[in-house]
């Protein structure tokens, strides 16, 4: 069943609803089976290549929004460092960092509800700077944009957007009422009527229902992001969802598998709480996903960088490095 879904897939059919659940159900002994199908997808659009991401964390803490997964929350107490925006020095040596990683793609991220003046100045004035300095790809994720936010990201060379819808519009109240799900979808299309490639992923284990994860994987295909990650929830201690333990290594890398068959064509990242959740089984997420974040995360330690990089080149995979023809898309 699961080599004919790879089929179908790759012949522009789309999986019915039952045929979704039943990747999420895929009985144990049957996943390397279903990986094996969803690497045929994945290695159709990009072969054996692995894009990699690295994240700085530019502003932390101060939030006022009240979401159940986040340590940077105005409901967290979470002991986390909190710091306000940092210069754009501070952001440079962090993009000379990524440049070093072999990072494609380097993720400009800060919490809050949407960027001031001020930060939106910093965030362009240093993606400006990183753009005449190293072949990068750069992504911003600043919160909520309004429509003259985005085209001044456009502007400066901001690549790529992103800003996750997280979780399923059904259960978006479950996990934050300070926004609405509508104010999420409207970034990722301010974002793309700008000209900036849309970015916006999910969090999976946040007890939402297998219907949920095949409506997030969905959608993401009519939002048509260019990269997904797929976030697994790290439980944080202090947040709302504190003590939430509901994933397995094999269920992941199911819920990998469908955004694969879902979404054929994009880049599938795996990303926060890939190290918690997959544990030893992290290599065969490479399987269905093309794409990982290195080095550390928002607010949680990732694994050493040297290790994703031996994990890569043990697969018989290869990094996607950037093009200069690429980072000035």
């Amino acid at each position: 069943m699961w080599r004919e879904l790879a089929v179908q897939v790759l012949e522009g059919q789309e999986l019915r609803d039952t045929e979704a659940l039943a990747v999420l159900d895929c009985p144990d002994e049957e996943l390397l089976d279903l990986l094996h199908s969803a690497y045929q997808v994945r290695k159709h659009y990009y072969g054996n290549k692995v894009k990699l991401n690295m994240i700085i964390n530019t502003k932390s803490g101060f939030c006022p929004e009240n979401c159940g997964y986040c340590a940077q929350s105005i409901d967290s107490k979470a002991p986390i460092q909190k710091y306000r925006m940092m210069d754009q020095e501070t952001i440079m040596k962090g993009a000379e960092q990524a440049h070093r990683l072999n990072s494609g793609t380097y993720c400009i991220v800060a919490s809050g509800r949407g960027p001031t003046s001020r930060e939106l100045n910093i965030v362009t004035s240093a993606v400006r700077e990183i753009k005449q300095r190293y072949d990068l790809k750069v992504c911003a994720c600043l919160g909520i944009l309004k429509p003259e936010q985005a085209k001044e990201l456009k502007e400066a060379g901001v690549d790529r957007y992103n800003h996750n819808v997280n979780t399923s519009e059904n259960h978006h109240e479950a996990i934050t009422t300070s926004h609405t799900y509508e104010d999420r979808v409207g970034t990722v299309n301010h974002a793309k009527e700008a000209g900036i490639s849309p970015c916006s992923g999910v969090i999976v284990g946040m007890k939402e229902t297998k219907e949920d994860v095949v409506d997030m994987a969905r959608a993401l295909k009519a939002l048509d992001a260019d990269s997904i990650p797929v976030n697994f929830l790290h439980a944080i201690d202090g947040t709302a969802l504190e003590g939430t333990d509901e994933l397995s290594p094999t269920y992941c890398l199911k819920v990998l598998s469908l955004f694969r068959f879902i979404n054929p064509t994009k880049e599938i990242r795996v990303s926060g709480g890939r190290e918690v959740n997959l544990r030893s089984l992290q290599p065969l997420s490479l399987y269905p996903a093309n794409s990982i974040f290195v080095g550390d995360y928002l607010t949680t330690d990732g694994q050493d960088s040297t290790e994703d990089h031996q994990m890569i080149k043990d697969l018989g995979f290869e990094i996607d490095y950037v093009t200069e023809e690429e980072a000035v898309l």
